[in-house]
């Protein structure tokens, strides 16, 4: 019986060691606990110390960024407007450029047509200026048959006034008026010997009032042309009588003609037949004017040579 007592109380002592241990372990572990929550907490705590730092730092920097953005909105914006004002200046000069390229193109331009273009062309010959033996125009153009009154001559004319007679002989049949070319392109030489002719047969005072000493006759621009119709017996002097004397009145204008002697000039007899390519915008002016060629300064007609073949 004592041994099974005793047997209790050993147990009953084992398990308050135990307890005991338990305890004591529950208390190291609890002291523990508490050192490391504390710890823990200390760390929570300068964690938000630092996050409060950090944020305010973020504040700070989110203030300081916010700044420069507006700051280089606001200089980007004036940039933009300086941008905007050098565009509309560098426009503006562009502009301007464009008008001084514009205007010296055309000064160009009407320089390259000034040299290709014969200055003779224009000139006031008959008893004005005189065109020397060699002159001849560039280029001549015979006229075609059904043009010549006499188909035998072979008559040339500018190459660049033929397009514009052609037209006007065209357009004067259109209107059922028949003009043909009597006389056209003649070279110095042929009009010394046409001058020598008329003065043996009327007489040198007589030829000098219709006709042109070599070297100032219109003839020899190429330029000129008589012209005749028929039913006048091949005769210049009646011409004046006749409706294609009257149509070309009235239209040969229009293509670049004008009559070199009207009535009352100051050179030679009324020459009814004798026409001039001096140019459409030439020819029209004077035309509207009621002026004759020779009516006006060399100065003034020089101007119209840039047109002379518009």
């Amino acid at each position: 019986m004592k041994s099974f007592f005793k047997n209790i109380w050993t147990i009953y002592l084992t398990i308050l060691l135990i307890i005991l241990a338990f305890i004591g372990t529950g208390y190291y572990f609890i002291k523990i606990g508490n050192e490391h929550l504390f710890i823990i907490n200390e760390q929570i705590s300068l964690i938000k110390k630092n996050i409060k730092a950090i944020e305010g730092n973020v504040a700070s920097t989110t203030d300081a960024l916010q700044n420069n953005i507006n700051k280089t909105h606001s200089d980007l914006s004036q940039a933009l407007d300086d941008e905007k004002k050098n565009v509309g200046e560098i426009e503006a000069l562009l502009g301007t450029y464009k008008e001084e390229v514009g205007t010296i193109s055309g000064t160009v331009s009407d320089l390259e047509k000034l040299t290709k273009t014969d200055p003779e062309l224009l000139q006031k010959y008959s008893k004005v200026f005189f065109l020397n033996e060699h002159y001849a125009p560039a280029r001549l153009t015979e006229i075609i048959n059904q043009y010549e009154y006499d188909e035998s001559r072979n008559m040339k004319i500018s190459s660049q006034v033929w397009p514009y007679l052609e037209d006007m002989l065209k357009a004067s049949l259109v209107d059922d008026k028949e003009i043909y070319v009597f006389s056209a392109y003649r070279s110095f030489d042929e009009q010394n010997a046409l001058k020598d002719q008329y003065s043996i047969i009327y007489g040198v005072g007589t030829a000098n009032q219709f006709s042109a000493d070599q070297g100032y006759s219109e003839h020899q621009l190429g330029t000129t042309i008589d012209l005749i119709t028929t039913g006048i017996g091949g005769t210049l002097e009646d011409f004046e009588k006749t409706i294609a004397y009257q149509w070309l009145l009235n239209n040969a204008y229009k293509f670049g003609f004008t009559m070199s002697y009207p009535d009352n000039n100051d050179f030679y007899v009324f020459e009814p037949w004798h026409w001039r390519f001096v140019g459409v915008k030439l020819a029209t002016q004077l035309n509207n004017d009621r002026k004759n060629f020779y009516d006006l300064d060399q100065r003034d007609i020089d101007e119209y040579l840039i047109y002379l073949f518009e």
